[in-house]
């Protein structure tokens, strides 16, 4: 892809903002992966304008704020010209292991009120539900949403991590524009149910981890001794032990298929996602982090790649052999409260 040439433009729920078909996740640019080069991670984020990139996906814990105030700068740069997604819900303390969720009103109004306040904005564009707290009812939390909708804090309501029942117990009390969710060749449990009530009422679907929080990059050829002691992956099932080795094992297809075309193995994995959605009829806006120029321009450079039925017939089986589970704990995704 040249530095002239744009994504395709899709639009996030039947009401929502017309984004680029593929966004941009912010994560890691504070925690979790390692060091960052602010000054490179800036450039990075105008190169994902540049190449019409514009949903730009952060949360208040990401660096418990620090990502949202990192972002500030850059939003108020190009207000105009990006949809800007934050998220609440997920209660973090000192202790780093430490993951609580909350989804009371007060709590909701709390934290829009901080993301506003870090983010140096009027009005949020999709603000995310980011985890369900089952102790709260559903209707409740939406409602609370919604209220922020009617006062022009927030403009659209996403949800993550739910159920095709609660997708659409939400949607009954306001409209829903996105789902975010994990989907990747390495986690299709999205597909039990999550996908089909999008793709019923026309919700788009925004992947979060499309590379498999970097393993479906290939990058891990002994994940256990490639990475830094303050990035989390290390903690990952996925990640750790024998599970590493085997899972490295099933991106030979994927390597091939990359090889085959000159390509990588991130534009395969990314090319997979908008081609799965495609199958279910859901509009679908995948964000892969990157804190690299290189990487934005490879990965937005798979939106140009359609593979051929032999390619998707190979890559088929990879999800039913991953060794361990997305998380240590399981307990607050979608996959854990399916039928």
């Amino acid at each position: 892809m040249s530095d002239t040439e744009r994504i395709p433009v899709v639009r996030l729920g039947t009401g929502g903002p017309e984004v680029g078909v593929q966004g941009f996740g912010a994560m890691g640019i504070s925690e979790f992966y390692g060091d960052t080069d602010e000054a490179a991670a800036r450039d990075t984020l105008e190169a994902a304008l540049d190449a019409g990139v514009t949903l730009i996906d952060t949360a208040d814990i990401y660096g418990r704020g620090a990502n949202e105030e990192f972002l500030a700068p850059f939003v108020a740069a190009h207000r105009d010209d990006i949809t800007l997604a934050t998220k609440f819900a997920i209660v973090r303390t000192d202790d780093a292991r430490y993951r609580g969720v909350r989804n009371d009103r007060a709590y909701i109004r709390q934290c829009v009120e901080g993301s506003l306040r870090r983010l140096g904005v009027d009005v949020i564009d999709l603000y995310y539900m980011h985890r369900r707290d089952p102790a709260v009812p559903f209707a409740e939390s939406v409602g609370a949403m919604a209220e922020l909708v009617r006062e022009g804090k927030v403009k659209h309501l996403g949800l993550s991590e739910v159920t095709g029942a609660e997708l659409r117990e939400a949607h009954a009390v306001h409209p829903i524009a996105a789902v975010q969710s994990e989907w990747s060749l390495f986690s299709r449990d999205v597909e039990l149910s999550a996908v089909g009530a999008a793709a019923e009422l026309g919700v788009a679907f925004v992947p979060y981890s499309p590379l498999g929080r970097g393993f479906l990059t290939g990058s891990f050829a002994d994940a256990g001794k490639d990475l830094s002691g303050d990035d989390f992956r290390q903690y990952q099932p996925r990640f750790s032990g024998d599970n590493a080795a085997r899972n490295a094992a099933l991106l030979e297809p994927v390597h091939e298929i990359a090889a085959a075309r000159g390509g990588t193995a991130a534009q395969i994995a990314l090319a997979w996602v908008h081609q799965r959605a495609q199958v279910h009829g859901l509009t679908v806006v995948p964000i892969p982090g990157t804190r690299r120029r290189d990487r934005l321009a490879e990965n937005a450079a798979a939106t140009r790649i359609t593979l051929d039925e032999q390619e998707l017939a190979r890559l088929e089986p990879i999800a039913e052999q991953v060794a361990g589970d997305r998380y240590p704990d399981m307990s607050s995704t979608s996959a854990a409260r399916e039928g």
